[in-house]
């Protein structure tokens, strides 16, 4: 969603009428019109990976947001299609298949849903170049990188510390799971708390389904303790100042780590979701073969995650070099260049 949304900042006046359709229920909804970009919602469901009983429902989920789709799509009348992924992209994809398409990969493997569109795509934009393994339409791969929004790119470093309260030169650890929260991070960091605060101070999403079990962990400790730990269920705006304040992050590798880490030279052990296809194995190995993140298992979160945290801060030579890691891989106009590629396709002149 956040890609697409940096896009469309990217694109500014240039594109006259946007719609955004996207699945019912969930977040979605309620973020894309908090950017105030109208929204319109058809059924969509999975087939990839579930069980036979739930088989036959989801795919009539697909016919319905088919059927949906093509209505909606004749009613607005599209120059182009974007698409970045999730299931609602394969009745959309299908209902628009003769409307110029730009497909965007957020992962460097592609789900099912973009690999399923791909050959009806007419550009197909990567966030690295080791994407290109997983398709075989090589004349209309672009390598763009991860489009970074624009409000998170407003941060300083210092502003960033005095927004939360921060001192300006202690070690700040940033952790957060997603929108949801991860569950398994949560609770190691819970239990280690009273462990690393001493030596840092730490910024905590939580994410929404543990935000009342973490609020009164937090006040179990000592006054000391608490005023170094900061807990939130979710940022909005303020997202950009927490990456701009950390020395380090731990989170999942889903596919924001590729784009919005490099863009701070923001250092990262990453936590893949380990319940789902390797995506985000896969995101995590590319950052971590380039020296720029550590791994760190779901199943060794309880045994490791203190002290890998205490060596990594204790060690600057070593954060220094990750982070310079890190700043290489980051491409600023990432967003840009999507945009450029769907005016290119709308029969429009891109702007400077």
């Amino acid at each position: 969603m956040y890609p697409a949304l940096s896009v469309l900042q990217a694109l500014g006046d240039s594109a006259e009428a946007v719609l955004w359709v996207g699945g019912r229920g969930g977040m979605e909804a309620g973020l894309v019109q908090r950017a105030g970009v109208p929204f319109r919602a058809v059924p969509a469901a999975g087939v990839h990976g579930v069980g036979l009983r739930r088989l036959p429902g989801n795919a009539w989920q697909l016919l319905r947001g088919y059927r949906e789709a093509r209505r909606v799509l004749r009613e607005f009348r599209p120059d182009v299609l974007f698409f970045t992924g999730g299931y609602v992209a394969v009745p959309v994809g299908l209902a628009g298949r003769r409307i110029p398409t730009v497909l965007y990969v957020p992962d460097i493997e592609p789900g099912l849903a973009l690999k399923t569109l791909a050959r009806l795509a007419d550009r197909i934009a990567l966030t690295a170049p080791e994407a290109k393994a997983f398709f075989s339409a090589r004349r209309s791969l672009v390598v763009t990188g991860y489009p970074v929004r624009a409000d998170l790119l407003r941060w300083s470093r210092p502003a960033a510390r005095e927004h939360f309260g921060l001192p300006a030169d202690a070690p700040v650890l940033l952790v957060f799971g997603g929108s949801k929260g991860a569950r398994s991070i949560n609770r190691a960091l819970l239990a280690g708390l009273e462990a690393l605060l001493p030596q840092m101070h730490i910024v905590h999403l939580t994410g929404r389904l543990d935000w009342e079990a973490v609020a009164a962990a937090r006040q179990t400790l000592p006054e000391g303790l608490r005023r170094r730990y900061l807990a939130f269920p979710y940022l909005h705006d303020d997202m950009g100042a927490a990456l701009a304040a950390a020395d380090l992050v731990v989170s999942r590798a889903g596919a924001s780590v590729l784009g919005e880490f490099p863009q701070f030279g923001l250092p990262a052990v990453l936590v893949p979701y380990p319940y789902a296809w390797r995506y985000q194995r896969v995101n995590a190995a590319y950052l971590a073969d380039r020296g720029a993140a550590r791994i760190l298992p779901d199943e060794r979160l309880a045994g490791r995650l203190v002290p890998l945290v205490r060596e990594l801060m204790a060690d600057a030579a070593a954060r220094a070099a990750m982070a310079a890691a890190m700043r290489t891989l980051a491409r600023p106009d990432a967003a840009r260049r999507i945009a450029a590629l769907l005016l290119e396709l709308a029969g429009e002149e891109a702007p400077r």
